[in-house]
C-alpha cells in the first residue's frame, strides 16, 4: 500500500482555494487579514502547499502534527505539504503568511529537493519554530514588506523577483539556525540522517526495520542507530515507530475512516495490534485520541 494512497483520505485545502483573485501558486498576505478571510483554518486542516507564518504579535498556541507550541511576537514556524496544524490565539495577532505551492521553484532550481536542504523543511515540527533573535527582527519584516509589495506587482519579472526575496529570506533563517546549533554533525553523517528521514517517510508503511533502512543508505544496523542515537537522541527504530504514530494521528482525526480501515491503511495485522501498539507508546487507545481531537 502507498504512502500516499492514506493521506489522500484526509481532506485538505488547496492553494488555490485561497487565491481566488490569482489563481496562481503563491500567495503572501497580512496575517490578520488572512485570518478574516479564512476564519475555519483556526481548526485543525492540512495543506497541499508548503505555509509559513512571521508573527509579529499575537498570544496563544498553535500546534503542528499534533506538538503544541506558545506563540510569540518574532516567531516564524514552517510547514510543508500535508502536515497537519491548528491555532489557538489569546489576544489580537499579526504578522504574515506565505503559502506557495510544491512547484512553485521547480522551474527556477535545477534541483527538486533543494528546499530540503533548509532544516526547517524537515517536516519535523520541532526543527520547524524558530524563535528570532532581536538583531535580524528590523531587517526581516524589511524583507517581508518588499514581497507583499513585490506580489502587486504586474511585471512580468514579478514571479521571478518573489522567488529570489522568498530564498534571501529562507537563507537569513538557515544561517541563523546553524549559527544556533550546537550539533557538531560532520557532512557525511548529516546526510546520512536526512535520508535516513526521507526514506522513512516514504517507506514507513511497509519498511518497519532499520536494519533495512541501513541497506538502502550502504551502512550497518550498528552504525545508523549509533548516529541516530548521537545526534538525535534517539535509536534508529524510535524514528520509524515516530513515524507511524504520526500517521495514525493523521488518519484519527480523519472522521470518514473507522478504527479498522486504519489499521489496515497502516499494513497493521489487525485492529487489537494497532490498538495496543498506539497505547503503548501514546498511553491512550486511538478511540480516546479521536475523542479528545474532535
Amino acid at each position: 500500500m502507498k504512502h500516499s494512497s492514506t493521506a489522500a483520505r484526509i481532506p485538505m485545502i488547496n492553494i488555490h482555494s485561497l487565491t481566488e483573485y490569482r489563481p496562481e501558486d503563491f500567495l503572501i498576505q497580512r496575517f490578520d487579514e488572512y485570518l478574516q478571510e479564512h476564519k475555519n483554518l483556526r481548526l485543525l486542516h492540512r495543506h497541499d502547499f508548503y505555509h509559513l507564518i512571521l508573527f509579529t504579535k499575537g498570544a496563544g498556541s498553535h500546534a503542528i502534527d499534533f506538538e503544541s507550541f506558545m506563540v510569540q511576537p518574532f516567531q516564524i514556524y514552517f510547514m510543508i505539504p500535508g502536515q497537519v496544524h491548528s491555532w489557538d490565539f489569546t489576544s489580537e495577532v499579526d504578522g504574515y503568511v506565505v503559502n506557495f505551492s510544491s512547484t512553485f521553484f521547480q522551474s527556477f532550481l535545477l534541483r527538486p529537493d533543494y528546499l530540503e536542504t533548509f532544516s526547517f523543511f524537515s517536516g519535523i515540527a520541532q526543527e520547524s519554530v524558530i524563535n528570532l533573535p532581536e538583531a535580524i527582527h528590523e531587517s526581516l519584516v524589511s524583507r517581508f514588506e518588499q514581497l507583499l509589495s513585490q506580489h502587486n506587482h504586474t511585471s512580468l519579472p514579478r514571479v521571478d523577483r518573489l522567488k529570489t526575496l522568498l530564498l534571501d529570506i529562507f537563507f537569513s533563517i538557515e544561517s541563523y539556525t546553524a549559527a544556533k546549533s550546537t550539533l557538531s554533525v560532520t557532512n557525511y553523517n548529516y546526510i546520512i540522517l536526512k535520508n535516513y528521514q526521507k526514506l522513512i517517510d516514504k517507506n514507513f508503511l511497509t519498511m518497519r526495520l532499520p536494519m533495512e533502512y541501513a541497506k538502502l543508505l550502504f551502512v550497518t544496523p550498528n552504525h545508523l542507530n549509533a548516529l541516530c542515537k548521537e545526534h538525535l537522541g534517539m535509536q534508529a527504530g524510535e524514528l520509524i515507530r515516530n513515524r507511524i504514530l504520526l500517521e495514525a494521528k493523521r488518519l484519527l482525526i480523519n472522521f470518514g475512516m473507522n478504527i479498522s480501515e486504519i489499521s489496515h491503511a497502516l499494513n497493521f495485522s489487525d485492529n487489537s495490534y494497532f490498538t495496543k501498539f498506539f497505547k503503548k507508546y501514546t498511553k491512550i487507545t486511538p478511540e480516546e485520541f479521536r475523542k479528545r481531537n474532535s
